[in-house]
This record gives C-alpha cells, structure tokens and sequence, in this order.
C-alpha cells in the first residue's frame, strides 16, 4: 500500500445559512441563537453560506469573523451571481462552493435499501448513498443516521435523522417512537424544540411540501 497522500471525493453533512440580505448582524445573531439551542450539533459545525437571495455587495470578513465568535466554523460561500463576487468571498478566506446535486439531479435510479439491525450509538454516523436507509433499532442521542432517500426507524429517534441530504424533496423520515434531537428533509430541519409536544414520543411521518416540513402521526 503506498505511503503518500491521496486526495478522493466524499460525502459529507454541512449546514447551509440562506440569506436574504446583506445585514452581517442578523445572520450572526440567528447562528449565535441556533449553538446556544443545540451545542452539541452545531458547536464547530461546518457551515456554507448561500447569498444567491442577497442584493448588494455583503463583507465577507465580517461574516466569516461573526460566524467563528457565534461557534461555528465558516467553510464557503455558494450562490455567487458574478466573478467579482466570488473573488471578494475568496479574498475573505472563503471557498466559493457550487452545488453537485439539485432536487432535480438526484438519482434517478436509487441503490439498494441500506438496513442496519444494530442500535446506532452516540457519536455514530450512519449514511445510505443513493438510497434508502432502515434501522431495525434505536438511534441514541449524538448518534446521526443520513440517506439520500427514506428513512426508517423502527425503534426510537434520540439522535439525528437527515433524509434527502442529495436534494430529494420527496424523502421521508418515519420512526416509531420521536425523541429526535434534529430531523432534516433536502436541508430542511426542525431542532427538538421546534417539534410539537403531540408528536413527541409518537409514532410518526415527516414529509415536505413547498419547502415546509410537516409531521403527521401514525396510526398503531
């Protein structure tokens, strides 16, 4: 096996801060906001900033300053509409990102379902490439499970469930017994706060329409 470095593509989960005008403060606060709701998820957590929304040029030092005092660690800027705003985004120390993978360029032919029949620990990270992910067990709390698809748990969701994370808008996330502390559908999330008590420990769907999440409960 060779000794020397190897550089390869991979896969992995990043935060996307969307915003919709150039006021550095605002962005900076709603992070600071989000660390301090759930620190063990987003404390040093990569984040990419999208602009594509933003009219007006915005300062890139600043932000990249503010994100690191909120406690997040700043990785990119994507949605830069001209070549001179991707050079004041590199000239601040941000990589300019484009998307690989838009809702419309997810996988037209999904692989296998990936089925796990272990619980997934805390600090486990479990992702279902292209396809389906089942998990027969539990997920505990600090544990992550991400699919390009579906999810389904057939025990209790203590941790983190990321469906759709290539884009697909028609994912779901279904689990018999909700303790989530973050479901996410195509980069839509809600924290364990933002779930409604009915929903809490129950048997349930999460789906999307029109970028809005929606839980329903299942019938036992």
């Amino acid at each position: 096996m060779s000794s020397n470095p190897d550089l390869k593509g991979s896969s992995f989960t990043l935060s996307v801060l969307h915003l919709s005008d150039a006021q550095v403060e605002n962005a900076v606060a709603f992070l600071q906001e989000k660390v301090t709701q759930a620190p063990s998820f987003f404390e040093a957590a990569p984040v990419v900033i999208n602009i594509s929304q933003v009219d007006g040029d915005i300062d890139f030092s600043q932000l990249k300053k503010g994100i690191s005092l909120a406690g997040m660690i700043p990785v990119g800027i994507a949605g830069c509409k001209d070549k001179r705003i991707q050079n004041l985004a590199k000239e601040a120390g941000f990589a300019v990102m484009t998307a690989s993978k838009s809702p419309s360029q997810a996988p037209a032919t999904m692989a296998p379902t990936k089925v796990v029949r272990t619980p997934i620990r805390s600090g486990q990270q479990v992702y279902a490439k292209d396809s389906d992910l089942v998990i027969l067990s539990h997920v505990s709390a600090g544990a992550e499970v991400i699919a390009d698809g579906s999810i389904h748990i057939h025990g209790t969701l203590r941790g983190r469930a990321i469906a759709g994370a290539s884009g697909q808008t028609q994912a779901k996330v279904i689990c018999n017994d909700l303790q989530a502390e973050l479901v996410s559908i195509a980069g839509n999330y809600w924290l364990s706060d933002q779930i409604e008590s009915e929903y809490w420990q129950k048997k349930i769907i999460l789906s999307m329409t029109d970028d809005v999440l929606h839980l329903d409960v299942l019938a036992i």
